[in-house]
């Protein structure tokens, strides 16, 4: 029997899959399922260059599909898939058709979690996942800007700041709604969400903390005219965007029967509860050492776990072990986040954060678990390569710009 390999998602971790099975020498059948009308393309301009209107569609394509065919690898857009039966090895498109398949990579991604709230189904609500959700904002943005209407982002994560920061630069009124104490609480220190409220204070962002919303308010017209708050007060809005989260897309595995827990529970190396399935990028919950589950979401993640997923495929062992590092681009601020900082009880700042470049340095004990630099992009580099060698300068050292924390790699 020939060997056939289907791939559900077209997406980051889907193409690097694919294109990782032909580098490594599989000549096999390879057909690439996406469920969006456009090719692979990239996510992360998205809520930045994209809704900005800085780029143009050429240059948000991933892989334009002549190029997948001249590694004869099939791309399908437009497909769903309803079924996996893992007896007969096919699954079943949403027109009744079958496709077999000798190894299947579920690299179905993630969906924005909405509002369930009375109002939250008004036009002009969204979500920021795909290339038409932002070119619906996009619209709509335009649209505010006409009518001097202003924007309200539910969620002060990376994606609603990034959306928040992207329409003050075209000139409306924002206000972000955070339900927490403070800006990513979950993913920050306290010092380095302080920063990040007064830059967005400071380029004339509204920030709510603690915010509790009791409705959206729709007008006449049948769009978003403002959010109500537990408190009776209301903000305006022409446009509201919600940014609160995602959930992974594992409900073909879990009707499959694969080990499903907040995602599809995957090894180092990618590989499921079935020998014949793998799965790569934002659907994957790895199963640590300690039995814990770690849920990554980033660009990183889905390139190392499609490598991953394709050696598993092909028989060999490639975990993915790296340290793991994300951005974000808000204003003129990249932030460069290396390793992961939950658990951290002490913090050391590089730089200085009123001013310039800095880096905030996360410790549990004297071990070092993360950095998270400002515009720094030559501590991010570094960072990274400490990380991965298990390598702890010390807070003091850390402190003193003197010092070339480079020489610690050295030893």
């Amino acid at each position: 029997m020939s060997q056939s390999i289907v791939i559900i998602g077209a997406g980051q971790a889907g193409v690097q899959t694919a294109e990782a099975l032909r580098a490594a020498g599989f000549d096999g059948s390879i057909t690439l399922l996406g469920n969006e009308a456009h090719g692979p393309y990239h996510r992360p301009p998205l809520s930045k260059a994209w809704l900005a209107g800085e780029m143009e569609a050429i240059q948000l394509v991933m892989r334009a599909p002549e190029m997948l065919a001249k590694k004869n690898i099939t791309l399908r857009t437009n497909t769903e898939v309803s079924a996996i039966d893992r007896t007969a090895k096919t699954v079943t498109l949403a027109d009744g058709s079958t496709l077999p398949y000798t190894g299947l990579v579920l690299a179905t991604g993630s969906t924005p979690r909405m509002l369930s709230l009375p109002g939250a189904d008004a036009k002009g609500v969204l979500p920021l996942r795909s290339r038409d959700d932002a070119s619906a904002i996009a619209e709509r943005m335009a649209a505010c800007l006409q009518k001097n209407l202003p924007l309200v982002v539910i969620g002060g994560g990376f994606i609603g700041l990034e959306v928040a920061a992207t329409a003050r630069k075209k000139g409306l009124s924002v206000t972000v709604l955070e339900a927490a104490p403070r800006l990513l609480g979950r993913v920050l220190a306290q010092s380095l969400s302080d920063w990040y409220a007064e830059l967005h204070r400071s380029h004339g962002a509204k920030l709510v903390l603690n915010a509790q919303i009791a409705a959206l308010e729709v007008g006449s017209d049948g769009y978003v005219s403002g959010v109500l708050m537990a408190d009776g007060s209301v903000q305006a809005a022409g446009l509201v965007v919600v940014g609160i989260g995602v959930a992974a897309n594992d409900h073909l595995a879990k009707a499959a029967g694969l080990e499903c827990d907040r995602g599809i529970v995957v090894d180092d190396c990618c590989r499921t509860s079935d020998n014949s399935i793998v799965s790569a990028g934002d659907c994957t919950a790895r199963r640590l050492s300690d039995g814990t589950l770690l849920r990554l979401e980033s660009v990183q993640n889905a390139t190392e776990q499609g490598k991953s997923a394709a050696a598993a495929l092909l028989g060999t062992e490639r975990p993915f072990t790296a340290t793991p590092w994300f951005w974000s681009d808000q204003y003129d601020k990249k932030l460069q986040m290396a390793g992961l900082s939950m658990g951290a009880d002490t913090w050391a700042v590089r730089g200085d954060m009123a001013s310039g470049p800095f880096s905030v340095y996360h410790y549990k004990g004297e071990q070092l678990l993360a950095v998270d630099s400002v515009n720094a992009t030559k501590d991010h580099l570094q960072a990274r390569k400490l990380l991965d060698l298990g390598v702890s300068p010390t807070p003091a050292q850390v402190k003193d710009l003197g010092f070339d924390l480079a020489n610690l790699l050295q030893q």
